[in-house]
């Protein structure tokens, strides 16, 4: 087909010579064909026709759209396709960077976690409470340590537990179902919170992905506002952190208290002798 195909195709449907099915099938197969002249010479021929499944909606309305008030046909349609070719490149690079970047964070988790929550003011974390609940003699004391840090606790770990402290594992479980209960809104600030630090996360993933492409194609300006948003995405995603780390995860000591019947100055002060234990000795005999 020469370069004035379309002309000449248009104006045999608009004799009706040929039908609307058939003009749209030869307008296809020219631009599968015609490779340099859509500037799809570098495309495959399954990305050729997945770019023309993709683009069929919009031929076809197009051709319906055409007015002729200068342009021809010709000059219509080719600018049509030049500007979707780009459009579905584009769309697939971004599509691409998406799915690289999934699938890099998965291998790489540990960017995306956050400092565990503290369950005592001296900096104590998670895994200090749990180190505690191994070594504790005192009942009371490992129910209360439990109970602070229910939020991170498995459900195979109460189970456990339980048989340490000297208490049924459904009474436990009670417990810590009623402290979910009664926390309810604060841990579902929390789990929303995380889940939007996750997508900042991934988003600066692929900010990051897409200013590499930008720059190795030597595209300054493009590259230069897309690092401006990586930097913007980068101090965002660090004050998210920073707001998730001071939303407390534990139960405090009014909430323990009313779960267990004890009163507040003992739960005071039984977590106050068990902070004080494990920050003058590191033997394994300070809370014996």
């Amino acid at each position: 087909m020469n370069q004035f195909c379309f002309n000449d195709l248009y104006s045999r449907y608009k004799k009706g010579e040929i039908g609307r099915k058939e003009f749209e099938v030869l307008i296809f197969k020219n631009i599968i064909t015609d490779n340099r002249r859509f500037s799809l010479r570098h495309w495959d021929t399954e990305e050729r026709y997945d770019f023309v499944s993709w683009l069929y909606p919009r031929i076809h309305g197009a051709i319906d759209s055409y007015k002729s008030t200068g342009a021809s046909f010709e000059a219509y349609m080719c600018s049509i396709i030049c500007m979707s070719a780009k459009e579905y490149r584009t769309r697939k690079v971004d599509s691409s960077i998406t799915e690289y970047t999934t699938w890099a964070v998965r291998t790489s988790e540990q960017y995306a976690k956050e400092e565990e929550s503290e369950y005592t003011t001296d900096g104590g974390n998670v895994q200090t409470a749990i180190e505690v609940t191994r070594r504790a003699r005192n009942p009371k004391q490992l129910l209360i340590l439990t109970l602070k840090c229910y939020y991170h606790l498995s459900e195979d770990f109460l189970d456990r537990i339980a048989a340490r402290i000297g208490i049924a594992k459904e009474k436990l479980r009670e417990m810590t179902a009623k402290l979910q209960s009664i926390r309810a809104r604060r841990d579902e600030k929390i789990r929303s919170m995380r889940e939007r630090v996750h997508c900042q996360f991934y988003r600066c993933m692929v900010y990051e992905k897409k200013l590499e492409l930008l720059t190795t194609a030597d595209n300054k300006i493009p590259a230069l506002k897309m690092k401006e948003r990586l930097e913007k995405a980068r101090r965002r995603l660090e004050a998210m952190r920073k707001r998730l780390a001071g939303i407390s995860s534990n139960a405090t000591n009014n909430q323990i208290a009313e779960v267990t019947g004890l009163s507040k100055g003992t739960v005071d002060s039984s977590l106050y002798n068990l902070k004080m234990k494990w920050i003058n000795g590191a033997d394994k005999s300070i809370l014996n």
